[in-house]
């Protein structure tokens, strides 16, 4: 398949990280995170965001959201989160099944959800007829590509905080977050007062892998049987953690981040320079536009992409560690090409 804007995970495995593998595929190894290759990963994050934290490697970034949240929930709690959360639209009923949880959706115009809101929607506290609300998730960057400040995620804490609740990020493209906010990881999620994170490694050029950090010790107390139940302990732990260790390493994860956002800057402009309406401000790696019905199909056949929102033609065009500027000015060229034969 030749390269697409469908998706971050549709590309391949970056050349440093598929490196690391192929090291660690020498000889045995401790099976179940007990060997070397975790334990460098596990310090790698340490680095990052303090000794003091708690990290459990997933599978996938649908293991990694519903079994950190099942570390904060009791099923009679709800989840509070965007209405476009990945956890909502995207991740089919597994938090539904594994959590028991009720999901209560905020709508967003623009990704993000903001305290008056989340206010909102924390009601008949105490009563047994209704679910209790339990945890507020956000996704950083958003499925909108749009990114909370640093103050935007303090003020969604001091929320949680008055209402005794959980604070959960959705980090699967935080590095693209970290990048664009020119700030460290800690800055926005542990000194922010996030509890606990998913972060991503697949949308960032690892072949799998994710990872569940804790910031507050009292729900990491059984995680790990939380994660061998949910059939998310990898045996060959080694292959995530060595993953993790090259991404960790030489600011890989913010070269492939930068790269992202940079391409997403150019594709922005070659969408702008043809005319055509960009609904989000582009933040991260992701363009969401307007584009005319009568060339979308054609216009996939060359530069595969999603349609985001088919009643208002909304597309969404990502861009991966490995889109190139080339790939971006033929994209630029299609496009004008059948906006003159389709005016």
């Amino acid at each position: 398949m030749k390269k697409t804007f469908a998706s971050d995970n549709y590309s391949g495995v970056h050349p440093e990280v598929m490196e690391a593998l192929l090291r660690a595929n020498t000889g045995h190894a401790a099976a179940y995170g007990a060997d070397e290759y975790t334990g460098r990963a596990i310090a790698k994050f340490k680095t990052f965001f303090g000794n003091d934290i708690e990290v459990y490697f997933a599978y996938n970034g649908t293991g990694a959201n519903v079994l950190g949240l099942s570390s904060l929930t009791r099923s009679f709690h709800s989840i509070i989160c965007s209405d476009l959360a990945h956890i909502n639209v995207d991740e089919s009923t597994a938090p539904e099944k594994f959590l028991g949880c009720k999901l209560v959706t905020i709508p967003t115009k623009d990704g993000k959800i903001y305290p008056h809101e989340i206010e909102s929607k924390i009601q008949r506290v105490d009563d047994q007829h209704h679910p209790q609300a339990g945890v507020i998730s956000i996704s950083q960057s958003t499925e909108y590509g749009t990114v909370y400040s640093v103050d935007e995620i303090k003020a969604i804490a001091a929320v949680a905080r008055k209402h005794k609740l959980y604070f959960h990020m959705d980090g699967s493209r935080i590095a693209n977050a970290a990048v664009s906010l020119a700030k460290d990881f800690a800055a926005f999620t542990r000194d922010a007062g996030v509890d606990v994170l998913s972060f991503g490694g697949t949308k960032n050029g690892m072949m799998f892998g994710e990872a569940v950090i804790f910031f507050n010790p009292e729900p990491a107390k059984y995680f790990k049987y939380i994660r061998k139940q949910g059939m998310q302990l990898h045996s060959k732990m080694r292959f995530i953690g060595a993953q993790f260790e090259a991404l960790l390493s030489n600011d890989l994860w913010k070269r492939n981040a930068e790269h992202c956002n940079r391409m997403a800057r150019l594709l922005e402009q070659e969408l702008r320079s043809s005319g055509i309406e960009i609904t989000q401000p582009v933040y991260a790696n992701g363009i969401f536009a307007i584009l005319p019905p009568t060339i979308t199909s054609a216009l996939q056949q060359e530069h595969y992409f999603y349609v985001w929102n088919e009643r208002t033609h909304e597309v969404r065009l990502m861009c991966s560690f490995d889109t190139t500027e080339d790939e971006i000015k033929n994209f630029g060229h299609t496009l004008r090409g059948l906006l003159k034969k389709n005016p």
